[in-house]
């Protein structure tokens, strides 16, 4: 398994220069340095391609790594003249950190993310046996075909016409076309770089800017994959490709804003409020084409911040005014958040957990059921009592509350108003809502060792500030962590919860086998289609087989290209009785629909889990007349239809 992952190594290396090197340079320019440049460049990134991608739909210039790389060009050439005219500048301090201890540390927490996920994908070209990986997957083969990746059109896909977050699918395109692997390895290589880079960075950002303290930040980065449920949950569950690329950006955006006051050089009052325009903009934005339901735990948790910073300050009002000045502001979020919420599909998803079950599951990081995370718990029940006693960071122990108040919500409280207009961004999607939770939790447990090794050293009679901690305070707590993690993830099980049904899947979703939803078998023959059928045919098959696979490995048109199937009379009739074609003309008329399509995939009736379907008409049609068979391998075949030939 590590051979086949390492031969990929120089796609995961353009996956990550095409995703932080243009940020990278840009930000540079704009007068971001260290860790906060490497943090941030991914949102800048992310918002420039998926900004590039719509300007390119619209005016209709074909999407190509060509045309992005000079439209980035120009990006980057216009932050290098706002930077210029903006002035400014914010340094990547050290927080009284030896100099070697952060880049140490996210060497380490990469390293521990990568062996993470990489562990649970298994194969670099393993396909998530899930049903949102056949709508993202197939959506990346369409940007390819039609060499447009516009937010506005990649919904198109599936006959859709409105908006879409397209930033991860763009992103992932990209590395598609340069590298010329297949697409299930791009969005692996991508994958890595969201859960093993773009995290550590942010989380470890976030810590410093909360705290003021490279060794705290360090030890963030050391811990930034110590809870399943984030990164590693997202690729288990959906699998959620955009909300991966979301909530992976959520700790980097914080820190943009709440580090604005740390901006030295230029103070001409315009200047300044340009600089903080402009990059909460760019953070807006990033996450709005990303995944929108990112934007409400940000925004909140930075409004717990401003609200702390507006009350303890020296007042720039009365008190009354600063008071009208924190109501309106929340407020104002509350009117986006349920607007936000209520734009979407609604409550997908009921609650499934006790009043103090949910508790406990805050308290000891067991969300959705997953076994307590003891040691982190602990960790992080420390961070609170610290942060608490520190009024710089009393704050985030609000924005914790907060985090842990949506789960609880999304777990324990059944009530349609809360469900759709508070929960209703994330569909009430409780796996989507416990995947915030490590934003806040990760840098409380930094903060709780950081505190556990001051005190023992203060036991040991020696004085060390608590923003300041000594070379082997902080290289001695790094080892520890470094421990801890590798024995967590060597020992702690990571089987996917699913929360309904009280039960575990017992392996990796990315593992095929004859029972999974897209079988070895399944795949070879969809890997074939383009070579068993005419350019342009149609393919008509039952979605809830792994036959929803077929566009994105062969780009042969099969229909439909979701996990779901239409929701029509003529589906129906074909659902149920398309195997009868030679005998029936309502099924022919049917067919005709659908443009009528000249194969049928037989991949067996399907099956009747969650957003699976059963459609018997759509299997045996070995002796039915009508129907000639093309191809098969093992159970898995290809027929012509020739009963309904105009």
């Amino acid at each position: 398994m590590i051979v086949d992952w390492l031969t990929q190594t120089p796609v995961l290396l353009v996956a990550a220069i095409v995703i932080i090197a243009p940020g990278a340079a840009a930000l540079y320019l704009v007068g971001m340095r260290g860790l906060a440049l490497l943090a941030t460049a991914p949102l800048f990134s992310t918002l420039a391609t998926a900004v590039i991608a719509l300007v390119l739909g619209l005016v209709g210039v074909p999407w190509s790594p060509l045309s992005w790389g000079i439209a980035m060009l120009l990006v980057i050439v216009v932050a290098a003249l706002l930077g210029r005219a903006i002035g400014g500048r914010i340094e990547g301090r050290d927080g009284g950190a030896p100099r070697w201890l952060i880049p140490s540390a996210l060497a380490i927490g990469i390293l521990i993310g990568l062996w993470r996920l990489a562990a649970y994908i298994t194969d670099p070209a393993g396909i998530s046996q899930t049903n949102d990986a056949v709508f993202h997957m197939n959506a990346v083969r369409f940007i390819l075909e039609t060499a447009d990746a516009s937010s506005l059109h990649v919904n198109a896909v599936i006959g859709g016409s409105s908006f879409y977050p397209a930033a991860w699918h763009a992103l992932t395109s990209l590395v598609v076309a340069i590298t010329g692997t297949s697409i299930p390895i791009a969005a692996n290589m991508v994958t890595l770089v969201i859960g093993a880079l773009i995290w550590p960075l942010g989380i470890a950002w976030l810590t410093r800017v909360v705290t003021a303290s490279g060794t705290i930040a360090a030890y963030a980065a050391v811990l930034s994959g110590a809870l399943q449920t984030f990164p590693l949950l997202m690729f288990q569950w959906g699998v959620l490709f955009p909300n991966a690329l979301s909530t992976a950006m959520i700790p980097a955006a914080i820190a943009v804003v709440i580090s604005l006051p740390a901006w030295t050089g230029e103070r001409t009052r315009w200047r300044v409020i340009a600089r903080a325009c402009l990059l909460i903009l760019m953070v807006a934005g990033a996450l709005a084409l990303s995944q929108p339901a990112a934007l409400l735990p940000w925004a909140a948790i930075v409004l717990v911040w401003g609200t702390a910073k507006v009350l303890r300050e020296k007042p720039i009002a009365s008190r009354a005014g600063r008071w009208a000045l924190v109501g309106a502001s929340w407020a104002l979020l509350a009117v986006i958040w349920v607007a936000l919420a209520r734009g979407t599909s609604g409550s997908h998803w009921p609650p499934f957990r006790g009043k103090l079950e949910v508790f406990l599951d805050v308290l000891f990081n067991g969300q959705l059921r997953i076994p307590f995370a003891i040691g982190v718990s602990i960790l992080m029940l420390a961070g609170i009592v610290f942060a608490w006693r520190n009024g710089r960071t009393r704050w985030f122990v609000f924005a914790w509350v907060g985090i842990s108040a949506l789960y609880v919500l999304v777990a324990a409280i059944g009530a349609p108003l809360v469900r759709v207009n508070i929960l209703g961004a994330w569909y009430a999607d409780p796996y989507r809502i416990a995947a915030l939770a490590p934003i806040v939790v990760i840098p409380l447990a930094a903060i709780g060792v950081n505190g556990i090794v001051v005190s023992l050293a203060r036991l040991r009679g020696r004085s060390i500030d608590v923003r300041r901690s000594s070379v082997p305070s902080g290289g001695v707590g790094m080892i520890a962590l470094t421990v801890f993690m590798i024995v967590l993830v060597l020992v702690r099980p990571v089987a996917m919860p699913a929360f309904l049904e009280g039960t575990y899947d017992r392996e990796s979703r990315y593992l095929s086998d004859d029972d999974t939803y897209l079988s070895p078998d399944e795949r070879e023959l969809l890997e074939s289609l383009d070579d068993l059928v005419e350019p342009g045919a149609r393919v008509i098959s039952n979605p809830s087989t792994g036959a929803g696979f077929g566009y994105m490995l062969s780009g042969v048109d099969v229909y439909p290209r979701t996990w779901s199937s239409p929701r029509t009379d003529e589906w129906q009739v074909l659902a149920n009785g398309l195997r009868d074609a030679g005998t029936d003309s309502a099924v022919c008329d049917a067919l005709h629909a659908y443009s009528d399509p000249e194969y049928v995939l037989d991949f067996g009736p399907g099956e009747s889990a969650p957003g699976r379907y059963k459609m018997p008409g759509m299997t045996d049609f070995d002796g039915q007349p009508g129907f000639e068979e093309v191809a098969a391998v093992g159970d898995v075949s290809l027929w012509r239809i020739t009963a309904c030939a105009r």
